[in-house]
């Protein structure tokens, strides 16, 4: 019997180290977030935490976007840009 690929719990997290990867070259905590969308469905599955709701592909993807979106905005304020912080600038490059 063929398990289905998005049920196997080493295939979320090899998501995850591929978008923490691609997070390096495009550094804007959107690919971070995502990752640590896709650690918390890797490691649900492994341990059996989704039994219960059948671990569907919809269940998968709303897990996956809630985590998600969780992660991005504690990112965010953890060690996004702070309130009040802009770059004045004083002068022009062709001065």
């Amino acid at each position: 019997m063929m398990t289905a690929l998005w049920s196997i719990w080493w295939v979320w997290i090899v998501a995850a180290l591929i978008l923490a990867f691609v997070e390096v070259f495009v550094p804007a905590f959107v690919f971070l977030g995502m990752a640590v969308g896709a650690v918390v469905v890797g490691v649900a599955l492994g341990f059996g935490a989704l039994g219960w709701v059948g671990a569907g592909l919809p269940t998968l993807l709303m897990l996956f976007a809630v985590a998600s979106l969780i992660a991005a905005i504690a990112l965010r304020r953890a060690i996004g840009v702070r309130q009040g912080q802009v770059k004045l600038w004083d002068r022009d490059i062709n001065d």
